[in-house]
């Protein structure tokens, strides 16, 4: 009889500032110095900074404008994903000599099952530092970890040392560790809820704590009974190794604004040409598609349709992108347009196969 295993041994190993890390090691002349990956002076979003950037407040998401405005000596790159991937495949083998049970939440960051591995150590916390020294040793990059019995303590844990750090969060620590926390470092709270949970006067884990079950669900939805378990240390999601994504998307930002819906007609079909192949790589289709609209004055608009069939072909998703696209008048000249496909199939067999509409 095997002995019952009380808590699972979970790792979250997130690479440090890891677009940035790559651009630096393959080019020595960037070490060292303010780097943003994406965006420009004058158009784009950052993709990612280097800690000497974020020190000047640049952050992911931020304008390349407003990035440049927080420092001057900024350098921007553009990104260069394939590179981007083939380092992160590096990094998953690294990850399957220790377990099966791999989760990737994206091209830098998953979480290991450990409970039962394939080096026979009990120790996760050991098991962290030796990957984390693989990873520097044979890819060049440094990554921080968290380690703990389920996967959102581990998220939170990850990043307390960063970079090129660790955090270990015993069962027996739990509940402390997340009283003590400030409510706006639990992972999945933006700044949203964030806000919304000041005003209920919930400012840590210890306030959370003293709201019932009922309380939070009345104030925040099917959320509150979410936020009701995870501060009592209750999260029983497993790592799935087979993660299903939930969309898959493309869209691209312009080098100048765009003013004539007939230009972006034209975009959005090269839009859907890279959707296309991005489907058909991991198998997919869907049926609802959605139009992203992001303005000169950085509003963003989504627009959607949900089909009676499941489609990944690219003339079908320019169409319905068009149809959504020429729904209501644009507010301002347009400097970003993206499409994604949600309500996913993943077994393309089982799509409904429509002909394609002409006009003669």
């Amino acid at each position: 009889m095997t002995e019952e295993i009380k808590y699972r041994k979970i790792i979250h190993v997130d690479m440090d500032a890891f677009y940035a890390s790559v651009e630096q090691m393959d080019f020595p002349e960037l070490k060292g110095k303010p780097l943003a990956v994406g965006g420009s002076e004058t158009r784009g979003v950052v993709s990612a900074a280097s800690y000497e950037a974020r020190k000047f407040g640049v952050r992911s998401a931020m304008s390349g404008v407003q990035a440049a405005r927080n420092c001057p000596d900024l350098i921007f790159v553009r990104p260069r994903f394939d590179r981007y991937k083939e380092i992160s495949q590096q990094i998953r083998k690294i990850f399957f000599d220790y377990t099966d049970l791999v989760e990737p939440l994206s091209l830098d960051e998953a979480y290991l099952d450990v409970t039962h591995n394939k080096k026979g150590n009990p120790s996760a916390t050991l098991l962290a530092q030796e990957i984390r020294k693989r990873i520097q040793e044979e890819v060049g990059l440094t990554a921080s970890a968290g380690i703990s019995v389920n996967k959102f303590v581990a998220k939170i844990a990850s990043d307390y040392n960063k970079p090129n750090g660790q955090k270990t969060v015993n069962p027996d620590e739990v509940i402390d560790f997340l009283e003590q926390l400030e409510i706006k470092k639990f992972y999945g709270i933006g700044k949203v809820t964030k806000e919304k949970m000041y005003q209920h006067g919930i400012f840590t884990g210890k306030d959370l704590k003293t709201k019932s079950q009922e309380y939070l669900e009345e104030h925040f939805g099917k959320s509150g009974s979410f936020y009701y378990n995870i501060v009592r240390g209750i999260h029983n999601s497993e790592v799935k190794p087979n993660r299903v994504s939930k969309s898959v998307a493309a869209e691209h930002t312009f080098n100048e604004n765009l003013t004539s819906e007939i230009f972006m007609q034209e975009k959005l079909v090269q839009i859907a040409g890279e959707l296309e192949k991005r489907l058909k790589k991991y198998k997919l289709s869907g049926k609802t598609i959605t139009l992203k609209i992001k303005y000169s004055d950085f509003t963003t608009q989504t627009r959607s349709k949900t089909l009676p069939y499941f489609i990944s072909d690219k003339g079908l998703l320019a169409e319905t992108a068009t149809e959504l696209l020429f729904q209501e008048r644009m507010k301002e000249s347009v400097r970003l347009l993206g499409i994604s496909v949600n309500n996913l199939n993943t077994d393309l067999k089982k799509s409904v196969v429509v002909q394609l509409r002409f006009d003669f």
